[in-house]
């Protein structure tokens, strides 16, 4: 399967925003964001500041898609599958990428990325109502239980991300309970609940034409 190998930090530089790619580096002074704010490359500096409402369409789409870390088709059936849905179709289509399980990992503080999040889900390391889960695709439902597998509990990496994470840092449609390493997924988030960093209306308007 298709997946990007270079490096986190251009992708965050090509959209000028942190994407937080990295983990714990994205909160320090060593994010590359801090000191060289701009596309990379060697007209990375010389690029016209101009853009069109289509480029503006276009960076939108892969700053979310990049977020994520999902490639283009993925992004693209996700999107489709938003569409049939009812409601709102940029609502729907963040709904489905907040529900997807290595997300929710991230987003319960037991990974520091989501990409370390598909590292640990593929290794094994997770179960989803008590059975094992190693697809970071996976889309959870109201009610399911992510946990940490007893043997996989004296990982540094989980015990590390436990102390990083603060009450204040959870969001709303998801419940951590620390001492035992799990999480529940309560319900889908409404679009207000979502520290999202991207415009999906943009994405809408671009798939749209």
């Amino acid at each position: 399967m298709a997946r990007y190998i270079d490096a986190n930090c251009k992708l965050c530089r090509r959209e000028r925003q942190k994407l937080f790619l990295k983990g714990t580096k994205c909160y320090t002074d060593k994010c590359p964001i801090e000191s060289r704010n701009y596309p990379p490359g060697q007209h990375g500096l010389s690029r016209r500041s101009r853009i069109s409402d289509y480029s503006l369409q276009l960076r939108e789409k892969q700053k979310i898609r990049k977020t994520y870390g999902l490639l283009e088709k993925q992004f693209r059936n996700y999107f489709e599958a938003a569409s049939k849905k009812k409601g709102i179709t940029g609502e729907n289509l963040v709904k489905i990428l907040e529900s997807r399980f290595d997300n929710t990992l991230y987003r319960l503080g037991l990974a520091p990325s989501r990409k370390a999040a598909r590292q640990l889900i593929t290794h094994r390391h997770l179960t989803i109502n008590g059975s094992i889960v190693n697809i970071p695709s996976y889309v959870l439902k109201s009610g399911d239980v992510i946990q940490v597998r007893d043997k996989s509990k004296k990982l540094p990496a989980f015990h590390e991300s436990m102390k990083r994470m603060k009450e204040n840092m959870l969001v709303s449609w998801l419940n951590l309970d620390k001492a035992n390493m799990a999480g529940t997924y309560l319900h889908s988030p409404e679009r207000t609940e979502v520290p999202f960093i991207g415009n999906e209306q943009l994405v809408v308007e671009l798939y749209s034409k």
